[in-house]
């Protein structure tokens, strides 16, 4: 177990919680889907960017002092030829090259950290099955022995994590139902909705019925610099009446004895309980975890709530709300998390809803909706 705290110092170091970064920087990535194209713009400071198309070109304005860094990542796209930086006094200028001057556009931003999003639509007659534009520096070939990039860069990417899964089934129903195989259904329909409607990466934790640790879980997130992580379970409970969503995000303390039950279930396939790990081990460990989750707390709640009002709309049943836990596949993630308990397998007709193939895409189509009105309202 104490193999874990020096890597994860170095992880809340990377990740921003510790550091002296003074200088201010923008940075541009590029990304694609089948027809969208996005620009993100990231910024050490906030952004009101100024928008101004001509023809092919689309120009972005954005005040900012001397000395600002102006980074670029390499990208590969089919509509937009070349994105360049130039200073003038006062404002940076952000130059974006396209392969035709017929495409529409929209924007919206994050407030924390500040990222601006432009979404590039072709329209007429282009095809994005065209052969992609590189551009940017040369891709660098990995030093011996590193892993090699999965994902290209100027790519965001969502992490989803199907809960359990192997010899840890999690919660079973009265006539037999796993979680572990209804939330991998889940997770695989929710990862084709956003990578169809989004231009983001979706990882998934596993995509098969594997046992992966929750410090894997936690690793794939950060190892992938993820924007979001999504952990999707199903519930139990020895209340029978008991039904519906609920969705939650960190706390080191659990509320209620209800609360403790579940968080204790959830967490059994965790290493911190490892014999050979003494308490005060654990609690330094605790306590590291934690704080790689807390600077992202309000996020984490703005999207909770998000997706819950959205789960809240299809299941038609009391809101159970939005609850803090002890999660230990959350403390860890270095990003917006949260925890998904998308309905009882203790309760029949929660059961008998999450068995049905049309009903689990529209949990996935209320828990894309949640996601979608986070990204857009959250600057609010």
């Amino acid at each position: 177990m104490k193999r874990f705290v020096p890597a994860l110092v170095a992880v809340l170091f990377c990740g921003g919680l510790f550091f002296g970064q003074d200088q201010s920087f923008l940075r541009v990535s590029v990304s694609q889907s089948t027809s969208l194209h996005r620009i993100l713009i990231e910024s050490s400071f906030p952004i009101q960017p100024e928008l101004q198309k001509s023809g092919n070109v689309l120009q972005v304005r954005i005040r900012s002092e001397a000395g600002v860094s102006l980074r670029k990542n390499a990208f590969e796209n089919a509509f937009i030829r070349a994105v360049g930086w130039k200073q003038e006094t006062g404002v940076s200028i952000l130059t974006v090259e396209t392969a035709g001057s017929a495409f529409s556009y929209d924007t919206f931003s994050i407030d924390n950290p500040p990222q601006y999003f432009i979404n590039i639509r072709p329209e007429g007659n282009f095809s994005s099955d065209r052969p992609a534009v590189i551009s940017g520096r040369e891709k660098e070939s990995p030093e011996p022995g590193e892993p090699r990039r999965t994902v290209p860069r100027g790519i965001r990417t969502i992490v989803i994590d199907p809960g359990h899964g192997g010899l840890e089934a999690g919660a079973k129903s009265a006539e037999g139902t796993l979680e572990k195989d209804i939330v991998l259904e889940i997770s695989r329909k929710l990862k084709k909705i956003i990578e169809t409607q989004f231009a983001f990466h979706v990882e998934l934790t596993r995509d098969k019925d594997v046992e992966v640790s929750l410090e894997d879980r936690a690793a794939t997130a950060n190892n992938l610099n993820a924007f979001l992580f999504l952990s999707i379970h199903t519930n139990s409970s020895f209340r029978k009446n008991a039904r519906g969503p609920e969705t939650y995000y960190l706390s080191m303390n659990a509320p209620d004895k209800e609360a403790r039950r579940l968080a204790y279930f959830e967490n059994t396939a965790t290493e911190l309980d490892e014999s050979d790990s003494s308490n005060e081990t654990d609690e330094i460990q605790l306590i590291l975890w934690d704080m790689a989750q807390s600077a992202y707390l309000q996020q984490s709640s703005r999207l909770a709530e998000k997706i819950q009002a959205e789960l809240n709309l299809l299941f038609r049943t009391r809101d159970r709300g939005v609850k803090q836990n002890k999660f230990y596949v959350l403390a860890g993630v270095a990003c917006p998390a949260v925890l998904i308990e998308v309905a009882f397998l203790s309760f029949p007709d929660d059961e008998k809803k999450l068995l049905s193939s049309d009903f689990q895409d529209r949990v996935a189509q209320a828990i894309y909706k949640g996601l979608v009105n986070y990204i857009r309202d959250y600057q609010e």
